[in-house]
């Protein structure tokens, strides 16, 4: 799902890195005010994970590449603001180290995995299991529907940067990713449940909105 440099237009990826900054900027502020600093180890466990899985991509339309996203199961267990701020920080490592996703694009591709994957699927998971008791069927849904909306405003920002018809990129991309989506909802379920089993402290996280 990655972007590279050279398929938005100007008013796309300086609107995209606009909206990107302003957000993630309000989550460090949010952060800062509530954060419990014993938990950035486990911050730097996820992102390690989610970063050694994003690795894993293969080409799907556009110039972009599928691969699992994990903004939901970082969502669920750390929070959405602080899950924003590991899948941005994992998405400038990709991109300035790796070469993984393009440096105009970068705003984009935070937008869409790091903000919309992460507050979609989280709002949906929420909107199902209202106590946070990180049920499975929740899970699993929180974490399709975010793969499913990254990639839709995917679609959009390569339609309205000429750069792909929409009507041939969203069918191209939502085919895939409502695919990827179910490989996303199994493996965050499972994670999830292994940790919640063998170390159950660790998912005792404060409710973040």
């Amino acid at each position: 799902m990655h972007i590279p440099d050279g398929f938005l237009d100007a008013k796309t990826w300086v609107s995209t890195i606009g909206v990107s900054s302003v957000s993630v900027g309000y989550g460090i502020k949010k952060l800062k005010k509530e954060f419990d600093y014993k938990k950035i180890p486990l911050m730097g466990v996820l992102a390690a994970f989610i970063f050694a899985a994003q690795m894993i991509n293969f080409p799907v339309a556009g110039g972009t590449s599928g691969h699992l996203i994990g903004a939901l199961l970082a969502a669920a267990i750390m929070g959405p603001f602080s899950a924003m701020i590991i899948m941005s920080t994992i998405l400038i490592i990709q991109c300035f180290i790796f070469l993984d996703g393009g440096v105009t694009a970068l705003g984009a591709n935070i937008l869409n995995m790091g903000i919309i994957a992460t507050w979609g699927g989280y709002y949906i998971y929420r909107l199902l299991d209202k106590e946070n008791t990180l049920h499975p069927f929740a899970l699993f849904v929180g974490a399709w529907v975010s793969v499913v909306m990254a990639a839709l405003a995917a679609s959009i920002q390569l339609a309205v940067s000429g750069t792909i018809p929409f009507s041939v990129v969203l069918p191209a991309m939502l085919f895939w990713h409502v695919i990827i989506g179910i490989g996303e909802g199994i493996i965050t379920v499972l994670v999830i449940s292994y940790v919640k089993k063998v170390k159950p402290e660790i998912l005792e996280n404060g409710v973040e909105w």
